[in-house]
């Protein structure tokens, strides 16, 4: 039996507005690398922000017994196209602000977009953003190697 014209059109049309969805969680590896990538600007502890690091480099060794996490109100970051030297990120946290510029930007910004985090252009420039970035680590299941340890939450950004 043959589908339609109109069927596949429909088929095409779901999928490719599924995947234009933006998306607002993560988990592992992804996650993992988001949390760490926030969690070293992050007012926390010393000891959860050496052992989401360590984490991020591959040690697992590290001893950390309960659960952490990682959170920011909004994250803004900016390239230009046009000067492509330009490259910023502004975090919000609730009781700190930080903004990057350079190589840490464009860590920050690369990241979320590897979380599924999608980008707008306008003027020259691109512009990522999030709200609300709740990051949950879970150090025991993170030692199991087994893909799971790592969950991250988070809302539009809402750019202005």
């Amino acid at each position: 039996m043959r589908a339609g014209p109109l069927a596949a059109l429909t088929f095409f049309l779901a999928i490719n507005d599924a995947s234009a969805a933006p998306a607002n969680s993560a988990s592992g590896s992804t996650a993992l690398a988001l949390a760490a990538v926030v969690a070293q600007y992050a007012p926390i502890a010393a000891a959860p922000k050496r052992t989401v690091a360590s984490f991020f480099k591959g040690d697992t060794n590290f001893p950390y017994g309960g659960k952490i996490s990682v959170t920011a109100d909004k994250i803004v970051c900016r390239t230009s196209n046009v000067d492509i030297t330009s490259r910023s990120c502004d975090i919000t946290f609730k009781i700190a602000k930080r903004a990057l510029k350079g190589r840490d930007a464009n860590e920050l910004f690369a990241t979320m977009l590897m979380a599924g985090v999608p980008a707008e252009g306008a003027a020259g420039s691109n512009i990522a953003g999030l709200s609300n970035l709740n990051c949950t680590l879970d150090p025991k299941v993170i030692k199991q190697k087994a893909g799971g340890g790592v969950d991250c939450t988070f809302g539009p950004g809402n750019q202005p």
